[in-house]
């Protein structure tokens, strides 16, 4: 059952609303299919899951217009985005389940997984920084451009300056603009780039691997969605891998690195190219404050979390039928296994009193399952094989959608500035990662 304060709101009205609609929103946006569109030198694919965002967000947005059954409280859009977090760990198992039985390529790759990880440090400073200040962006340019400002982000700023302070402001600005467009941006910039075909497809899969597990599902989507299906199972390969490195040893690296490297680009460049400062992000207000205490998203029980994965996995299934032509009792068995894979990895990171991140025990479990030493792996590789990756993004990208609107108070006191800071340092750590594994791509 769902383990918050508000649990008597959450009841299983919102439950069912938000799974029946994110099951019609998701077969529907693989049926729409992928959209091209061309811009001169390359084109944007709006792919399926960028067609579920946004129809879940125009919900959300009308919500006062719509039918009751169509209508999406607050309280619902809180319990999607606790889904989606809950949810995201059957891509992560999927992911996991590739890299195992490509760990030897992946060895091949070496020093281009290491190094990659230099441009997700470095890359946001470079890009953010200096228009930051330009704009007239003063202490919060530190915190919107150390990094991709995701929940580990708003740790290491809250607990070294204070999220009241300029600092914490400007991470939270990061981290609300990467929620709201973050994934619709990523995927777009990233298609865009590929059709260029100035980088090697696997150059821009360790660039896709940010850290956040929604935006690397969207930028492996656009990415893979212009590949033959043998490059695209790479591209999935190596993003998760570059993924797994940045979510645990690059939070290490953004408090040590990064975080001091903003400091000092902010000190050394302020006086150069910073002016006086116009109020761009404007602090909460006691009425944000009580709004902000009406709702929460809840946590949710293991019971709930199982049956999340559950109902996920039909939308899978659904999804994989209509997109990929895949029979749904024939991959059905490729979702148990990853279902089993993210259940064992939960229960062992609840056991060690979370002391390392799900996302590695999930990734660690996936991968050993399909490791060529372990037994039965070209089994289970060949099972879960079934289950096309990018089929599991579009549920992902739904419940985003979902749970979108109830953000879009808090985006609009950002100002157009600091959105745009956001932005241009997300687009820096994808764009530099890629820059630096290029180098080294094309000895794999």
């Amino acid at each position: 059952m769902i383990a918050d304060t508000h649990q008597g709101r959450l009841g299983m009205g919102n439950v069912a609303q938000i799974f029946i609609l994110a099951l019609i929103i998701s077969a529907l946006s693989e049926w729409l299919g992928p959209l091209p569109i061309e811009l001169g030198v390359g084109k944007v694919v709006l792919l399926p899951m960028i067609w579920a965002l946004l129809i879940g967000l125009v919900l959300g947005l009308a919500r006062k217009k719509m039918p009751a059954a169509l209508k999406l409280s607050l309280e619902s859009q809180h319990l999607a985005a606790a889904i989606l977090s809950t949810a995201l760990f059957l891509f992560i198992a999927k992911l996991g389940l590739l890299v195992g039985g490509s760990l030897p390529k992946l060895a091949e790759a070496g020093w281009a997984l290491a190094l990659q990880e230099v441009g997700n440090l470095v890359g946001c400073i470079l890009l953010g920084m200096p228009v930051a200040l330009l704009l007239g962006i003063k202490r919060e340019a530190i915190g919107a451009t150390f990094s991709i400002g995701r929940e580990p982000g708003l740790a290491i700023i809250g607990e070294r300056f204070g999220m009241d302070s300029p600092e914490g402001r400007g991470v939270l600005a990061e981290y609300i603009t990467g929620t709201l467009v973050g994934a619709i941006f990523i995927s777009l910039l990233a298609g865009f780039v590929t059709s260029l075909n100035i980088f090697h497809p696997l150059a821009l899969a360790m660039g896709a691997g940010v850290g956040s597990g929604s935006m690397t599902a969207a930028a492996v989507g656009a990415i893979a969605a212009q590949q033959t299906p043998e490059v695209a199972k790479d591209v999935a390969t190596f993003a998760a891998a570059a993924n797994l490195i940045a979510t645990t040893i690059g939070t290490y690296l953004t408090l040590f690195v990064s975080l001091p490297l903003a400091v000092h680009a902010y000190r050394f460049l302020e006086p150069i190219i910073g002016r006086e400062r116009k109020q761009v992000v404007k602090k909460k207000t006691d009425a944000d404050e009580a709004a902000g205490a009406v709702v929460h998203t809840p946590d949710l029980g293991i019971g709930m979390r199982f049956a999340c994965w559950a109902l996920v996995g039909l939308m899978v299934l659904i999804g994989n039928r209509i997109g990929f032509n895949v029979p749904m009792l024939e991959a059905l068995p490729g979702v148990i296994l990853i279902i089993v894979a993210v259940l064992f990895g939960d229960i062992i990171y609840q056991l060690t009193k979370r002391k390392l991140p799900a996302v590695c025990w999930i990734s660690f479990i996936a991968m050993a399952m399909t490791f060529p030493a372990t037994p039965y792996s070209a089994e289970v590789a060949a099972l879960t094989g079934k289950v096309n990756f990018l089929a599991l993004i579009t549920p992902m990208l739904t419940f985003a959608g979902l749970s979108l609107a109830k953000d879009v108070p808090a985006f609009r006191r950002l100002g157009w500035r600091i959105v745009v800071v956001s932005l241009l340092a997300n687009a820096g750590v994808f764009l530099a990662a890629a820059v630096i594994a290029q180098f080294f791509v094309h000895s794999i």
